[in-house]
């Protein structure tokens, strides 16, 4: 089964569809790490990542992973870590999507292996299916509300792919 991102405002997966927000300048094939738009394509699912100080363990099919204090995203396209999870260190000297965030869009959220096996600098990186309470554009991510997050934990496994327009 596929998940199928249609459009700005919608993610459709079986009989269910879901409303959703993606990329402030929409989406492009073309994507370039910064520029606010969601990549086109067909992509696989890695892990789901949660805090569990703050939400229940999800209900899937797709390995979880607690997200700790010092966990981040390498979004710094010079970096040998491009794309990937590090460990936050005082000396690590690169730039990171901080994971632990005080709010609640990373509670919940499953990477999507965009740029993910040949990483290519500077086309993106850290590009997820996260939480959003109000829709808002994001930087390139696709967001839902928790609760329609949650019913597709369900619905989906490993072998499960998003497709996005």
């Amino acid at each position: 089964m596929t998940i199928n991102i249609k459009n700005k405002d919608t993610l459709l997966f079986d009989d269910f569809k879901f409303k959703c927000s993606i990329g402030k300048k929409g989406s492009r094939r073309e994507k370039k790490e910064g520029d606010r738009t969601t990549p086109k394509g067909l992509f696989g699912l890695g892990n789901i990542y949660y805090r569990a100080d703050k939400v229940s363990k999800p209900i899937s099919k797709l390995k979880k992973v607690i997200i700790k204090k010092d966990m981040g995203w390498c979004d710094d396209s010079e970096s040998k870590f491009y794309n990937k999870l590090v460990k936050i260190k005082k000396n690590l000297n690169i730039s990171y999507e901080r994971l632990f965030r005080n709010d609640t869009k990373y509670d919940y959220f499953i990477l999507i292996r965009y740029n993910y096996k040949k990483i290519k600098k500077n086309r993106g990186s850290a590009i997820f299916l996260h939480l959003t309470k109000n829709y808002s554009p994001t930087k390139g991510c696709i967001a839902l509300q928790k609760k329609d997050f949650l019913i597709l934990c369900k619905l989906i496994n490993k072998k499960t792919k998003i497709k996005i327009n």
